[in-house]
């Protein structure tokens, strides 16, 4: 298993940016893709945007393409996901996880064994 910790999660006002951050341990970071998610009130968990091990690869959910980064430092055992042009509907819980590399980018949810424990991002109108 691998241990993640999120952080830079807050409250910030539309059209804002933000930077998320999450701090891998426990095992060889560059096996695994990296994924972050987020969790609306009352709705499911969705892929915002997943990584390869490489950092070659990249998904983005269309809600968030073009105003969403992400990218990673092996070197630093950390995955960012770079947060511009926020809007309220952006509002949620982020949680950072990890799946083992398979040779191909996945997004369900089953594809990653570990998470974190998640950090509120809320954007005001």
């Amino acid at each position: 298993q691998v241990q993640l910790v999120e952080s830079g999660g807050g409250l910030v006002q539309a059209g804002d940016s933000l930077r998320l951050s999450c701090a891998a341990s426990g095992r060889t970071f560059i096996n695994y893709k990296m994924g972050w998610f987020r969790q609306a009130p009352g709705k499911e968990r969705e892929a915002v945007a997943v990584i390869s091990w490489t950092g070659g690869s990249t998904y983005y959910v269309d809600s968030v393409k073009g105003r969403f980064t992400i990218s990673r430092d092996n070197a630093k055992n950390t995955v960012y996901l770079q947060m511009n042009s926020l809007k309220p509907e952006d509002t949620a819980v982020y949680y950072c996880a990890a799946g083992f590399w398979r040779n191909r980018l996945t997004t369900s949810a089953g594809d990653f064994s570990s998470w974190g424990q998640g950090t509120q991002v809320t954007v005001s109108s």
